[in-house]
């Protein structure tokens, strides 16, 4: 029998993985920095959240495709389509529902928008489902058939959003109550940013949450590692991957349909145009990695909105610049995913 003087020396064996806290504070760093060179405070703190805001949505947008690669190793370039149509199918919703968005009723106006973005999150899922079976399923493990394959998946997708929406952008306003802002002196923070900051950090924690804390994130995880231990445990492996597809292409969805709102227009060219910011997030943050797409999505959106406040020219390259030096740094990105 063994004594607990043992026990303690084995545990004290087993080595423990340190937490490397310095890309997390990037951000952070990057909001002090900007703040002598923009000089007014209350200018810095408006700039510095409308960033946040901006921030939490691209990572709405980039971390279903972050999942699905790093727990799926899929290569989906057809993830925009999945932005474009939650963007659809919330404006199809808030248009016909528009006499509830245009009445001064907070919960009239979160009601219908929150229905709206409930429409947009299963219509994307179901697609996800429709897609993965069609597209995604035949080619697990052909990383190049995977890019041919679902960027022909988007091309149709958004030809097939042209086809029934019609080329000319879609006006979509924002319901009365999330309009304007709120001041404090001489900070302004915009209402509706303040809701999709909010979203986008409980995401984000709820995502953290299962995929570390729960059983079914924990299956997960191992069937990456092992899926033949994982299958002969009774789970069905294949099941898993694709909820956790369904998952990231809800998200997309959910992206898609605040980002429609921020623009306040639709077309279906924009999963392409985000889908560039959404790449330059995963490679920053470390393929597969959720908590290096938040970080990547927090550094992508406060580097633009400075670098446009400061020097608008310098900020169609900032994006660029910061995936550059990131990978000077950290050639995988700032949290690599093992095996990746």
């Amino acid at each position: 029998m063994r004594t607990s003087m043992s026990v303690k020396s084995e545990a004290s064996a087993i080595p423990v993985a340190r937490r490397d806290w310095l890309p997390a504070i990037l951000p952070v760093a990057l909001a002090l920095l900007a703040l002598p060179l923009i000089g007014n405070g209350a200018t810095w703190v408006t700039l510095t959240f409308a960033g946040i805001a901006m921030g939490m949505m691209i990572f709405l947008m980039a971390s279903g495709l972050t999942l699905v690669f790093g727990l799926m190793d899929v290569l989906n370039f057809g993830h925009g389509a999945f932005i474009a149509v939650g963007a659809y199918v919330a404006a199809a919703v808030l248009l016909h529902l528009s006499g509830f968005t245009q009445v001064d009723s907070l919960w009239s106006n979160l009601g219908v928008t929150v229905l709206a973005a409930g429409a947009a999150v299963i219509v994307t899922a179901v697609l996800g489902v429709v897609f993965e079976r069609l597209l995604i399923r035949p080619v697990y493990g052909q990383h190049l058939k995977q890019i041919l394959i679902t960027m022909g998946g988007f091309i149709v997708a958004e030809q097939g959003l042209h086809a029934i929406f019609g080329p000319v952008p879609l006006s979509l306003p924002l319901p009365t109550s999330f309009r304007g802002s709120f001041s404090f002196g001489d900070v302004t923070i915009e209402k509706f940013r303040l809701g999709a900051m909010l979203v986008g950090l409980a995401v984000f924690f709820i995502a953290t949450l299962i995929l570390t804390k729960t059983k079914i994130g924990l299956l997960v995880r191992a069937g990456v590692e092992n899926p033949e231990m994982v299958e002969s445990l009774g789970y069905r492996v294949r099941r898993l991957f694709i909820a956790v597809f369904v998952a990231g292409s809800a998200l997309a969805g959910l992206g898609g349909s605040l980002w429609a709102l921020y623009r306040e227009t639709v077309t279906a060219a924009m999963g392409m145009e985000i889908m560039v910011l959404v790449f330059i997030v995963i490679i920053v943050g470390g393929l597969g990695s959720v908590g290096g797409c938040f970080i990547g999505s927090l550094l992508v959106a406060l580097l633009a909105n400075y670098a446009g406040f400061l020097e608008p020219k310098v900020a169609l390259i900032s994006n660029i610049l910061l995936m550059a030096l990131v990978l000077m740094w950290r050639p995988q990105g700032l949290y690599p995913v093992a095996k990746r």
